[in-house]
């Protein structure tokens, strides 16, 4: 059994020396498994692709693909440009193991269009989430990646959290209204600016701390770990907030999987914020 079930790309990450493991499963899961949650991963991914030395003995369900996800960021300033460099299949169904969608918090973390939104339908009795990133998302034909047009109502109403950046939208507010009358928590990250958290026709801002910025990669999905657990057990989603922004606040200071905080790091934001 799980505690923590995240579905999605893993993905390389390429970089000029190489390449990191990425993408929202990697991180999220990690970050779970530092809260003390049992974390399990739902993928699609090549059977060469060799990543579970980095991923701390977290059980990956993998469905082989001839391709394994490959992403390429460039930053400049505060932009990021992104190219999709490889796709894997498409996640199916009867790829989640039966009993891992009993778990107490499911995470859908979509990267590139890789699973449907009626894959929600599954989990009835959960605390489910969505990252919604992977629908917000197409790509030309050298791989450039750009904004799309989403659909909020394409999301079953059983997922009671939808957590994106403010990046994802492109800075439209409309969208975030949109998705905060629709679901029961919407949360839009806006990365050194804070978060912004709608729940029962309330909206409130809580600003970024301060911190050193080294690499903002995986920052959001960290943030969406810290903000589901903190919900799952305090039931506050403005609590949930500010211990997310405690932990956003220690991955940024790091370098690719390295972000991910230490047991030690969340036991002071819990301190603080739980």
């Amino acid at each position: 059994m799980i505690d923590y079930l995240v579905i999605g790309y893993i993905c390389q990450d390429l970089l000029p020396q190489g390449y990191n493991i990425g993408g929202t499963v990697a991180y999220s899961a990690l970050t779970a498994h530092n809260l003390s949650y049992r974390a399990g991963i739902v993928t699609s991914a090549a059977p060469d692709f060799d990543f579970s030395s980095r991923l701390n003995g977290i059980p990956v369900h993998v469905q082989a693909s001839s391709k394994t996800t490959t992403f390429e960021n460039i930053y400049s300033q505060d932009m990021r440009q992104q190219f999709l460099r490889a796709r894997a299949d498409r996640i199916r169904a009867e790829s989640i193991p039966p009993a891992w969608r009993q778990a107490s918090i499911v995470h859908l973390g979509p990267l590139a269009q890789e699973m449907d939104e009626s894959l929600a339908r599954l989990f009835p009795n959960t605390l489910l989430a969505a990252t919604p990133q992977g629908w917000m998302r197409q790509w030309d034909e050298k791989g450039r990646v750009r904004p799309k047009q989403w659909d909020e109502r394409t999301l079953p109403e059983n997922v009671r959290v939808v957590i994106f950046s403010k990046e994802d939208i492109s800075g439209d507010d409309a969208r975030f209204e949109a998705c905060a009358r629709r679901f029961e928590i919407v949360v839009m990250t806006d990365g050194r600016h804070g978060a912004t958290v709608a729940c029962q026709d309330q909206v409130r801002h809580f600003p970024a701390h301060p911190t050193a910025e080294t690499d903002p990669t995986g920052a959001g999905d960290i943030f969406t770990t810290a903000f589901l657990v903190a919900l799952r057990e305090s039931g506050d989603p403005w609590r949930a907030a500010c211990f997310a922004n405690c932990v956003g606040a220690t991955s940024v200071s790091r370098s690719g999987l390295e972000g991910i905080p230490t047991p030690q790091e969340l036991a002071r934001c819990r301190a603080t914020h739980l």
